[in-house]
C-alpha cells in the first residue's frame, strides 16, 4: 500500500496528486483543480476544470465571474465519489462555510483527507464537520496556540445583545468577512431572538442573497441607506454589518456614533483589537481552535498530519507528544483570507 507521501505533493501550484494529476486549492491557475471552498485563498480563477460542491461552484460564480470560475465546471454533492485515472474523490462536510467540504482521496488502499479550512462548532449556515479516518490528514493551523480556545457562541452575540441594550442611541458596526462569517453571525443574531432587520454594506449584499437562493434564510436585511453630508446620523440602536476594512472609513460617519466591533477569533488577542480600534471584541471563529485541532487530529485516527498553513510548529510539536507524525507544507497563499480579504469599500456621498 503505497504511503500519500508517494502520491501527493507539493508543487509551485499548491498540493498535487500525481496519479489524478489534479491540484487541491492550487494557489494559481491549472488544469485540473478540486476546491475545497469558496474563500479567494482557496478558490483561485481561470482553472480549466474545477470540480467542487454545488454551493462552491455558486459562490466562485458570483465572485470571479461565470467565465473565470472554471472553463469546466463538476458539481458534487456530500458523499458523492467519482474517480479520476484510479483515484477515488469523495466530497464530505468540513463545517466552515456555506458548501465547504474536506477532499477524500483513495488511491491503491492508501487514504488522504485534506481539510481545507474547518471548525467544529454548531453553524446554522453550513453543514457539520464530517470526521473521516484515513493514513495521511492535512490540516491548517490558523489558531494552533494554547492562547486561542474559542468561548461558546451564545456568549459572545449575549455580549452584543447587552451592549446594544446599554448604548440605543448608538449603532453598532460589526466587522465580519463576507463570505461565511457574515451570514453566520446573522444567522445566530436571529437565532438569540433579534428579529429587526440587520443593515449590510453593499460589499456585503451578494453574497448574503447567494445564501438566500441557495436556502439559508437570513431574516430581514437592508443596506445601509445612503445619506447627504450633514444629514443626521443613521441607525442609532440598529445592527450594521461591513467589512472590517468599512469600519473606519468616511462610511461610518453617516451612522450614529458607531460602537466599532469585530467578529473574529483573531478578537482573542487584545492588542490585535486595540490597534485596530475595536471597542467590542467579538471572539467568534469559522476555525478550529487549539483544542478542536488537536481532538480533531486525534479523531481521524491518522498516524501522520500535514500542516498547511498556520502556527505549524506548534500544532506538529503537540501531535509529537501524542505519537503523531507531523510534517509542515509551507503552502504559500493560504490563511490570506483569515487576515481581511480586501473588500470594496463604499464612499460617503457629497
Amino acid at each position: 500500500m503505497p504511503h500519500p507521501a508517494t502520491w501527493l505533493r507539493v508543487t509551485e501550484a499548491g498540493l498535487y496528486c500525481d496519479p489524478g494529476d489534479f491540484h487541491i486549492d492550487p494557489t494559481r491557475a491549472v488544469p485540473r483543480a478540486v476546491i475545497t471552498h469558496g474563500h479567494s485563498d482557496h478558490a483561485r480563477p481561470d482553472h480549466g476544470a474545477v470540480l467542487a460542491t454545488v454551493e462552491t461552484l455558486a459562490i466562485m460564480r458570483a465572485r470571479m465571474g461565470d467565465d473565470r470560475a472554471g472553463a469546466a465546471q463538476q458539481a458534487m454533492a456530500p458523499g458523492e465519489g467519482v474517480m479520476r485515472n484510479g483515484v477515488g474523490i469523495r466530497l464530505v462536510p468540513a463545517g466552515h462555510v456555506l458548501g465547504s467540504a474536506q477532499v477524500v482521496l483513495d488511491w491503491q488502499g492508501s487514504r488522504a483527507v485534506i481539510s481545507g479550512d474547518y471548525k467544529r462548532r454548531p453553524d446554522p449556515t453550513c453543514a457539520p464537520f464530517q470526521p473521516v479516518a484515513c493514513d495521511v490528514f492535512v490540516t491548517e493551523a490558523t489558531f494552533a496556540l494554547p492562547v486561542f480556545r474559542h468561548p461558546p457562541v451564545e456568549q459572545e452575540v449575549a455580549k452584543l445583545l447587552e451592549s446594544l441594550r446599554l448604548f440605543p442611541d448608538r449603532a453598532h458596526v460589526i466587522g465580519v468577512y463576507s463570505l461565511g462569517k457574515c451570514q453566520r453571525l446573522i444567522a445566530l443574531l436571529r437565532r438569540a431572538g433579534w428579529e429587526r432587520p440587520i443593515y449590510l454594506h453593499g460589499a456585503l449584499m451578494a453574497l448574503c442573497a447567494l445564501y438566500e437562493e441557495l436556502g439559508v434564510a437570513l431574516g430581514p436585511l437592508l443596506p445601509v441607506p445612503l445619506s447627504k453630508r450633514g444629514a443626521p446620523p443613521a441607525l442609532a440602536g440598529e445592527v450594521v454589518l461591513a467589512p472590517p476594512s468599512a469600519e473606519t472609513t468616511p462610511w461610518a460617519r453617516r451612522l450614529a456614533e458607531p460602537v466599532v466591533c469585530a467578529a473574529s477569533g483573531w478578537m482573542r488577542v487584545r492588542q490585535r483589537a486595540k490597534a485596530r480600534g475595536i471597542e467590542l471584541p467579538l471572539i467568534i471563529s469559522d476555525h478550529a481552535d487549539w483544542d478542536e485541532l488537536l481532538a480533531t487530529c486525534a479523531e481521524v485516527e491518522a498516524p501522520e498530519v500535514w500542516v498547511t498553513h498556520g502556527r505549524e510548529d506548534a500544532l506538529i510539536h503537540a501531535l509529537s507528544l501524542r505519537g503523531v507524525r507531523g510534517r509542515a507544507l509551507h503552502l504559500v497563499g493560504l490563511g490570506e483570507e483569515d487576515e481581511g480579504e480586501a473588500e470594496p469599500v463604499e464612499t460617503a456621498p457629497a
